[in-house]
């Protein structure tokens, strides 16, 4: 009986020696499982973010969708992908798709700063472009969202800075004002040099001081070290509203000879044909800049790549040379096909008395 009892005993041990066994093999299966597909998210989202900044509209859509149908639904990792999938929509111009992916972004991570300021930019553009009732409640979600984005992150200078400069440019009623924009400013000084002389300069302009204005677009230049060629466009602004074009022209000289040696320069490029583009002056220098954008590894969601190609191929048919136009047409519609400016473009019409229109992201 003892004997046999020490077997059976030994027998049970066995079984829980190899149920152990056998649970531990699952546990480690399960976390290497786990951990293969958070490192599969994790290439896919930047993948996406690649696409994205490379103007690859298209791609990114594809990439982004099948990460969505991959993740459970209501997951929090989806929130990073419905950020992705908002900001992508916005450079489409597709304000209404862009808004629901970026409440669905807030609605996954509400603490997310940045996901409340592209709802905020998301809101705003649509304001842009409704009717006056539309308007003023998109105009106070989109104060909103972009005060959300600062109180949770009071470091968060694209936050602050579009915050300041809804509250320079909106009245009271939807909750703006100079006042308000003054303590941007100050808030901007201990995160960002740059962004808070900008931010002073462009209050300055709208209250008609252009000295000071002028004088604190040149000290945005003087702060940004490294990394002047934005600083240099925005001083380009001030002299083209002025008719200044002499000076404006020198300052885009300046942004391509320090795109050079800035990598972040590429908004600065593409911004630059922009205000060339909307004062009628000088297309072939515009067209210069937005190929050394084209041509640069700088390219960034905020100068989409297939707008730049689409805006060139406006400045090739005015200048004469609609088979160029018509190429780089093609290369914005292998971007972004359902980008309707494009499809809309066509490279052998007269454009006698028409110059390019700057296309707006």
């Amino acid at each position: 009986m003892r004997v046999g009892t020490a077997v059976l005993c030994l027998s049970v041990l066995a079984s829980g020696v190899t149920a152990a066994a056998q649970a531990s093999v699952a546990d480690v299966a399960g976390s290497q499982a786990q951990g293969s597909a958070r490192q599969g998210l994790s290439q896919g989202l930047s993948q996406a973010n690649a696409a994205l900044q490379a103007g690859e509209a298209d791609k990114a859509l594809s990439l982004l969708g099948n990460l969505l149908a991959s993740l459970p639904s209501g997951s929090s990792d989806a929130a990073q992908v419905d950020n992705l999938l908002c900001r992508v929509r916005f450079m489409l111009e597709q304000w209404d798709a862009a808004i629901s992916a970026c409440q669905q972004a807030v609605r996954l991570d509400a603490g997310n700063s940045d996901y409340h300021l592209w709802l905020g930019r998301a809101y705003g553009e649509k304001a842009a472009r409704a009717s006056f009732l539309t308007a003023y409640s998109l105009a106070k979600q989109t104060r909103s969202e972009f005060e959300q984005a600062v109180r949770l992150d009071p470091a968060n200078a694209p936050a602050l800075s579009d915050l300041g400069n809804f509250d320079r440019q909106a009245p009271g009623v939807v909750g703006g004002g100079m006042d308000k924009a003054q303590a941007i400013a100050a808030q901007l000084d201990k995160v960002d040099a740059v962004g808070a002389h900008l931010l002073r300069g462009q209050m300055a302009e709208q209250q008609k001081d252009y000295a000071a204005a002028e004088w604190e677009y040149k000290q945005s230049i003087a702060e940004a070290g490294a990394h002047p060629a934005v600083a240099w466009d925005e001083l380009a602004g001030f002299y083209a509203r002025r008719q200044r074009y002499a000076e404006m022209e020198q300052a885009m000289h300046n942004v391509m000879n320090t795109a050079i040696h800035d990598k972040r320069a590429g908004a600065a490029l593409y911004d630059s044909a922009g205000l060339l583009i909307e004062s009628h002056q000088d297309p072939a220098l515009a067209a210069a800049l937005l190929g050394n954008y084209l041509d640069s590894p700088a390219k960034t969601e905020e100068a989409p790549a297939f707008i730049a190609h689409l805006r060139l191929a406006q400045l090739k048919q005015q200048l004469g040379d609609p088979a160029a136009a018509e190429r780089e047409r093609k290369a914005a519609l292998a971007l972004a096909q359902g980008y309707r400016p494009s499809q809309a473009f066509n490279a052998n019409r007269s454009s006698a008395g028409t110059g390019p229109q700057q296309a707006k992201n």
